[in-house]
């Protein structure tokens, strides 16, 4: 029997986040999940698995229930398969960041680029005064990235200012891309970059994941595999489960 997994994230204030994590770890312990949740003062983001009835019970909790009291009633979620449970263990810990971009000025909930869905995603690709940007760190891009897309070379994402720095100038590249895994990366990175004096800054609503869930193959932009951060290593179109296009794919996963 094949096994849900979600991956979830929402940018909302949490100021009682430090309370919430024993609230949270027992709902997912008592459903039978295991995977990983990040709290912080803006918000949740993780990766879930287990029977798919459970997984509908979680999602529906996190939105409606006593642990959040509706405030994360507008999760960008992403549903998809594992045929063996992809987790060794639930975690559930605190951070200073969701998603770790080392901006504290840098606030989703009030600015950030315009979404894209991934129906018009191939759209705006063919824009060729447009400059797109892989926001994730090296190893994912080598499995697996849209044509034409910037690498940053980064190891991380706290790295990304210095590339913005470095290789971006809002006087010449005034139309810009950008996309991550499932789109939390991209809400910050816009809002960055908005920030910074880019006129236009796109990113992909729901990102890779939900564009390989909506688009047929036939009609993809997309080359390889999409890199996650589970024991499933890599999925494909149709969020199916796909070896690691590098070996050291799996490694660099067992590391972090």
């Amino acid at each position: 029997m094949s096994l849900a997994v979600a991956a979830l994230y929402q940018f909302h204030p949490l100021p009682d986040f430090r309370e919430l994590r024993e609230p949270l770890h027992r709902l997912c312990a008592g459903l039978g999940l295991k995977g990983s949740l990040l709290l912080a003062d803006e918000g949740l983001n993780g990766t879930v698995a287990g029977p798919a009835d459970a997984i509908a019970a979680f999602i529906d909790l996190l939105q409606r229930g006593a642990v959040f009291g509706g405030r994360l009633s507008d999760l960008e979620l992403k549903l998809s398969t594992a045929a063996d449970m992809p987790f060794r263990r639930l975690k559930v810990r605190l951070k200073k960041e969701i998603v770790t971009l080392g901006d504290a000025t840098v606030d989703p909930t009030r600015r950030v680029g315009t979404y894209v869905a991934p129906e018009d995603w191939n759209s705006l690709l063919s824009d060729p005064e447009l400059v797109l940007i892989d926001t994730r760190n090296g190893f994912e891009v080598a499995m697996g990235t849209f044509e034409g897309a910037l690498d940053p070379q980064i190891s991380r994402f706290s790295e990304f200012r210095d590339f913005v720095a470095r290789r971006l100038d809002p006087a010449r590249h005034r139309r810009v891309a950008m996309f991550c895994t499932g789109g939390i990366r991209c809400e910050k990175a816009s809002s960055y970059m908005l920030a910074q004096g880019f006129a236009e800054v796109y990113h992909l609503k729901g990102g890779i994941l939900k564009y390989l869930e909506t688009v047929p193959q036939s009609q993809s932009r997309w080359r390889g595999h999409c890199f996650v951060f589970d024991d499933r290593v890599a999925l494909g179109h149709g969020l199916v489960e796909r070896p690691p296009a590098i070996p050291s794919a799996a490694n660099a996963l067992r590391s972090r």
